[in-house]
């Protein structure tokens, strides 16, 4: 009778069972779980907009501060490098204030990061840009353990909806930053700092998980040997190199397209386009790939997808970029969720998955920031498109072999030990 009586339970009651919550504790469960549903996405909305919204005003900031295209290149290059400096740290936030508090406490620093680069002229603009990079390399590490905690028996499906969520918000400020500035008088300003609102609104959603009773636990064990273990840092590599290739992306498209002949709010709507097509992928790539036996074949194909749009947008006509953007797209969109859920495929608890997340996103994105500074370096000695299709073509072909090795069905040599 029992077991009958838990099959007609809410899927939505089942989803938040923890191996430390009592059955009692379950009552009301279905909104709590909807809540923290919500509260992921609008979390998940914030983790790109600081970084996609540059890209398409990327030229009416130089020409207002006088940055170099180096300059320019390191100030894309910079929020990435953040991202993996400071995102091993989140494990040790976490361990002292619950993964809830700790990404309360860091959306505050994403909001006031995203105002700061739009003051205090140079200094703002870099030291705004490492404050958001910083926090959103925190962020990012949290969020694969709080999934593979709550959702454990749906980790490819949830790591989908709040990659969905990632590409959404990316692809909004990428759309309408340009409009923006150009409703303030072609002013950058104000147009950037508008995007410090959607943090403020995720940080009020996500307020009352800082009441859940994992808030308090988190983060009591500790994980030793991941640096010394192979499919670690096949994972690393991974992310790092197909970050490289999305941070470019980021970076430096609308800039592309502009010496291609487009107009910067064209530029900016066909970064736009292709990230809005990632939202999709994110969803579909994951539930394709729960079919598959491992996941090299989702890899291979949104790879060659990746690299195909990339050289599409250098060297195809003008009038079939559309074409190539949405490729790129579901491309990039398919990619990424693909490595997310590497974190929790690989990982045997929760607490490997926040530790591998921390090594991931952390050298994993120190690698992926060297992308978009190589991009500068190339723009400031010359605008021809073979030494850009070059570079992508090298990444690709590392992602491409690392990806092999990673998307094997195996699981990291280490185990979670508590405090």
């Amino acid at each position: 009778m029992q077991e009958n009586t838990n099959r007609s339970k809410p899927i939505a009651d089942e989803l938040l069972i923890d191996d430390d919550t009592p059955a009692a504790a379950l009552e009301g469960s279905r909104v709590r779980t909807l809540l923290l549903l919500l509260g992921l996405v609008l979390v998940g909305l914030n983790l790109r907009p600081a970084l996609s919204s540059l890209a398409p005003v990327l030229g009416m900031v130089s020409g207002d501060t006088g940055l170099t295209p180096t300059l320019a290149g390191l100030l894309t290059t910079l929020p990435v490098a953040c991202l993996g400096i400071f995102g091993p740290l989140a494990p040790h936030l976490a361990r002292r204030l619950g993964s809830e508090k700790t990404i309360a406490v860091v959306l505050m620093a994403l909001a006031a990061g995203i105002v700061l680069r739009t003051q205090l002229g140079l200094f703002g603009l870099f030291a705004g840009s490492a404050l958001a990079g910083a926090a959103i390399g925190v962020i990012g590490v949290l969020l694969p353990g709080i999934v593979k905690r709550d959702f454990a028996s749906r980790a490819g499906l949830m790591t989908g909806v709040y990659t969905m969520a990632l590409c959404l918000g990316a692809a909004l400020a990428a759309g309408f930053t340009v409009p923006a500035a150009e409703h303030f008088g072609h002013d950058w300003r104000p147009a950037l700092a508008l995007w410090a609102l959607p943090a403020v609104l995720a940080l009020a959603v996500w307020w009352p998980q800082l009441n859940t009773r994992h808030a308090a636990a988190q983060g009591q064990w500790q994980v030793r040997g991941l640096l010394r273990d192979p499919l670690a840092w096949q994972v690393t590599l991974f992310m790092g190199l197909q970050s490289s290739l999305a941070y470019i992306v980021f970076g430096w498209l609308p800039s592309i397209l502009i010496d291609r002949g487009l107009t910067p709010m064209q530029g900016g709507l066909m970064l736009s386009l292709s990230t809005m097509v990632q939202v999709p992928a994110s969803l579909l790539v994951p539930m394709l790939a729960h079919r598959c036996r491992n996941q090299r074949p989702p890899i291979v194909v949104t790879l060659l997808m990746v690299i195909g749009g990339l050289l599409g947008m250098l060297y195809a006509p003008t009038d079939s970029l559309v074409l190539w953007a949405v490729l790129l797209g579901f491309g990039q969109g398919g990619l990424f969720s693909t490595a997310l859920s590497l974190l929790a495929h690989r990982s045997p608890d929760q607490h490997v998955a926040a530790h591998l997340s921390g090594m991931a996103q952390g050298i994993g994105y120190m690698l992926a920031s060297l992308g978009p500074f190589a991009v500068g370096l190339i723009r400031s000695h010359s605008h021809a498109t073979w030494p850009l299709a070059l570079l992508f073509s090298l990444i690709a072909a590392a992602a491409f072999s690392v990806g092999m090795l990673a998307g094997r069905k195996r699981l990291v040599g280490v185990k979670a030990e508590p405090i």
